[in-house]
């Protein structure tokens, strides 16, 4: 069977654990950050040795790796850009992300990666995209203020790839351009230090009448979820469809990439995800923590009713088990990040694409002595599951 095209899957890898996994569970393509250069100073990030470790371990599996390049840099950051790219070159990563033309210059002079433009640099129309192409560049990242078909006519004017968002956080400002944290908290956000301040509740008082005060959440936004736009993606040849979190927790990263790319295997094949297969991966989707959802500027201009007039703070129903380190016919192997019981009923995240529920009937620590719960940060031994498997990632229902 001939399969139908659709967009490269581009997952968030914060760390080499999140890397592992979200090659794992299907994607295509994964974007990760150094040490420095970065717009995630607070994510885990990685080392040079873990970049080269995390791009092997990617290109083994057929899975490409991007590293972000995307702060504003300032003259002094440049003392030690050279010899990134040049290490960078060498590991063979297949992509830089980069916002700022100077970087773009050393990229080209230090190296032969490829070069996608990052949504920092706000390019939003086919003459900027052209301009883009015109200075080596291959791909454009879109901000989430770009609409699907603004992202259509941009690819075929323009003739360059685009990379368009499909889920997860919003930003009120302008393609992530900000300087609220940097008033409010000290913090550079577009040099990776963002505090989230347009996530706060903030007060307006008028001066005639300060007992009028206006309490809201004006500056904060819904999260995004494409999934039921998906194939206006493909349709419109969106090359690349890009989940944002690299701060986000390994179930994060399972469950999302999970989601988007089972969707994408079935409409290799179909012309329609379908109602209940649609509605089942949205399901999956509201599993994880999550602000609510909204479909922002996809379709049209996001207007008041994407705003998230709420306290910050994530709707989540399953929360991270654990995962596992060694399946078989006698026991389950599994590295515990939370607590659970014997007696208890588990979800198995597995990288097949199935959801295994699991019963604990018989739970023993690491010198196999029968314990009633587990601890974090310990391993237990588990009654077997038939088709589970050794990295799959164990969740339970939040209570």
């Amino acid at each position: 069977m001939t399969k139908l095209w659709v967009p490269e899957l581009l997952s968030p890898a914060g760390n080499l654990e999140k890397l592992k996994i979200a090659v794992n569970y299907g994607a295509n393509a994964v974007y990760v950050g150094g040490q420095k250069f970065g717009l995630r100073s607070a994510a885990d990030n990685f080392t040079m040795k873990e970049l080269e470790e995390g791009v092997e371990y990617a290109h083994t599996r057929e899975c490409k790796v991007f590293v972000v390049l995307n702060s504003f840099l300032h003259d002094e950051d440049f003392l030690e850009l050279a010899d990134f790219i040049t290490n960078l070159d060498r590991i063979k990563v297949d992509a830089v992300i980069v916002s700022d033309i100077g970087v773009i210059q050393w990229v080209q002079e230090y190296s032969s990666i490829e070069i996608h433009l990052s949504t920092q640099a706000s390019c939003l129309n086919a003459q900027s995209a052209k301009f883009w192409k015109e200075q080596g560049v291959s791909r454009v990242v879109l901000g989430r203020e770009v609409s699907i078909a603004d992202a259509a006519k941009i690819r075929q004017e323009g003739n360059i790839e685009v990379e368009l968002f499909v889920h997860g956080s919003m930003c009120i400002a302008y393609s992530g351009n900000c300087i609220i944290s940097n008033f409010t908290q000290g913090r550079d956000s577009n040099r990776g230090g963002c505090a989230h301040s347009c996530r706060f509740e903030y007060s307006i008082a008028p001066k005639a009448d300060p007992n009028k005060r206006i309490t809201n959440f004006f500056m904060s936004s819904k999260d995004l979820n494409g999934l039921s736009l998906l194939e206006s993606y493909r349709d419109n040849h969106i090359d690349s469809i890009k989940i944002e979190g690299r701060m986000k927790s390994n179930l994060h990263v399972a469950t999302l990439t999970q989601v988007y790319a089972k969707a994408l295997a079935h409409l290799q094949i179909e012309q329609s995800l379908g109602e209940t297969n649609r509605d089942n991966l949205l399901s999956e989707c509201e599993k994880i923590g999550h602000r609510a959802y909204t479909t922002a500027s996809l379709i049209s201009p996001a207007d008041a009713s994407s705003i998230y007039d709420e306290r910050d703070g994530e709707e989540q129903s399953f929360q991270l088990v654990g995962n596992i380190l060694e399946s078989n016919e006698n026991f389950l192997l599994v590295e515990v990040k939370s607590p659970f019981y014997i007696g208890g009923e588990l979800e198995i995240l597995s990288q097949d694409g199935i959801v295994r529920t699991h019963m604990v009937r018989s739970l023993q620590n690491f010198y196999q002595e029968n314990i009633e719960k587990t601890r974090p940060g310990s391993l237990a031994f588990l009654n077997p599951l038939e088709g589970a498997c050794k990295a799959d990632i164990v969740r339970q229902r939040v209570l």
